[in-house]
């Protein structure tokens, strides 16, 4: 029987059961509560999902991501760790890194992988559900997957130069592919704030 989750306000409450959490979660909760150590040698998403065991009613929220979109997975689900709010424990089936700039782990991509019942994903802005048919390709922003069925996104970046592949801030045009068939979960994307290249020094009175 598929765990079930209402969501209400902003809140995603929930039940006694074992589940995948994203940290400091749940907000709430009624009875008694039990973090247990999640088992395997090279768990990538560890520092984004606690696993947690519930004896009654709980309810979750991230305050920096208020909007809740329930993805069911009635495919493979591919989804940005970070952004997983909650998902039942037995659906998680794996993580890894997606990189995104080619030999390099610069803004890779962390990834937890379900494959049945669902998850709850919580995100800064609203979440458009995108399909791809065969034959296509959509193009987004790193910042602004959510989550995806299909095939993994191949990297693309027009000009990419030494110093994009060293330094922490990564290519500032750099975009995902994903390719058809596929459905692609995205969220808004955030402009980059860049400094004022200084063009003199400036004396106050």
């Amino acid at each position: 029987m598929a765990a079930m989750v209402t969501i209400e306000n902003g809140f995603a409450e929930i039940g006694a059961g074992v589940w995948l959490m994203g940290r400091a979660q749940p907000a709430a909760f009624f009875g008694a509560l039990a973090r247990r150590r999640r088992k395997g040698l090279f768990l990538r998403d560890r520092a984004h999902l606690d696993l947690v065991e519930t004896t009654a009613k709980a309810r979750l929220s991230d305050a920096t991501r208020p909007f809740l979109t329930h993805i069911p997975c009635a495919a493979p689900l591919s989804a940005v760790s970070p952004k997983v709010l909650l998902a039942p424990a037995d659906a998680w089936t794996g993580a890894e890194l997606v990189r995104v700039v080619p030999m390099s782990l610069m803004r890779a991509l962390c990834v937890s992988a379900f494959d049945h019942e669902w998850a709850l994903m919580a995100t800064s802005g609203r979440t458009a559900r995108i399909a791809v048919d065969e034959g296509d390709t959509l193009s987004v922003r790193p910042d602004a997957v959510v989550a995806w069925t299909g095939p993994r996104p191949t990297g693309f970046c027009p000009r990419l130069r030494l110093s994009d592949v060293l330094l922490p801030r990564g290519p500032r045009d750099l975009l995902l592919h994903f390719h058809g068939p596929a459905v692609v979960w995205v969220e808004g994307s955030q402009a980059e704030t860049r400094k004022p290249k200084a063009m003199g020094r400036y004396y106050g009175a």
